[in-house]
């Protein structure tokens, strides 16, 4: 973060977060207030206690804190995609704006996700607060995963590409409700995507598993740029995979073109 454009001296807490506002910063450090301020722990202690109680400010995460303007009073909180880039920032991990919220940054928007989620390399412990909920998820290759810049209110964001995020949706499918879910975002996320960035972001994440369940899920949503996808994963000569890995393979059926064992049911909701 650069310390001069962010920093705001006034002689008290309330006046120093009223220009902050006024330059288009929608939050804060404690250890910042505290240098500008040249104010004591219990001082801040007790004027940013204050104006929690005023709902001027929320404590998002140690020592990190989002103000809320007049007209976000009503709901208590900003945006998550307004502070999300400066807290990853402030916790000190890379990241990106990842599966149903990165879904519904680029238009897929009928499933709207009950939490904000975030995909990062290490684990850290689910934001919650009254009004908001950030679910990190952990992803080792995270370096491999395509990326999108996209404008927010008050920057851009780090957002995986429509691609990338199809392929993240299969990975983490278990804790998104299932792939019946996935089917559904698809349907409107395959809109966004192209044939030459499925395959970049299927090199770049190099899971062929994954790959060709996502392969089989878009053929099904009538996705038509399958033919260099196709190639690639016949390029890896993989073993045929299960399509729902927590079932047996017992009984169900060989999908020749993605080398995909059908061994359940996939219904999307459009």
């Amino acid at each position: 973060m650069d310390n001069d454009k962010h920093r705001a001296v006034t002689a008290d807490l309330p006046g120093w977060v009223d220009v902050r506002q006024s330059r288009g910063l929608y939050f804060f450090v404690r250890e910042e207030a505290l240098s500008d301020l040249k104010m004591t722990e219990m001082a801040f202690r007790k004027s940013v206690s204050r104006l929690a109680d005023k709902g001027r400010v929320v404590r998002i995460h140690s020592g990190f804190y989002c103000i809320i303007p007049l007209e976000y009073e009503a709901s208590g909180l900003i945006p998550p995609e307004w502070f999300i880039d400066d807290l990853m920032a402030h916790i000190g991990q890379p990241y990106y704006v990842g599966l149903l919220s990165a879904a519904v940054l680029h238009g897929a928007g009928h499933q709207q996700p009950q939490q904000f989620q975030v995909v990062t390399t290490k684990a850290l412990r689910e934001i919650r607060t009254r009004r908001l909920s950030i679910r990190f998820f952990v992803k080792k290759r995270h370096s491999g995963t395509k990326l999108s810049r996209i404008k927010a209110h008050t920057g851009y964001l780090a957002v995986s590409t429509p691609e990338a995020t199809a392929i993240d949706l299969i990975r983490y499918a278990r804790f998104l409700g299932g792939l019946d879910r996935v089917l559904t975002v698809l349907q409107e996320l395959a809109e966004t995507m192209t044939a030459a960035g499925l395959v970049e972001a299927a090199v770049a994440d190099g899971n062929v598993a994954f790959a060709q369940r996502l392969g089989w899920l878009l053929e099904k949503v009538g996705f038509s740029g399958l033919t260099e996808l196709t190639r690639w994963i016949n390029k890896k000569k993989p073993f045929p995979t299960r399509l729902e890995p927590s079932l047996p393979a017992k009984g169900a059926i060989l999908d020749s073109r993605w080398k995909l064992i059908i061994n359940g049911s996939v219904e999307g909701d459009l």
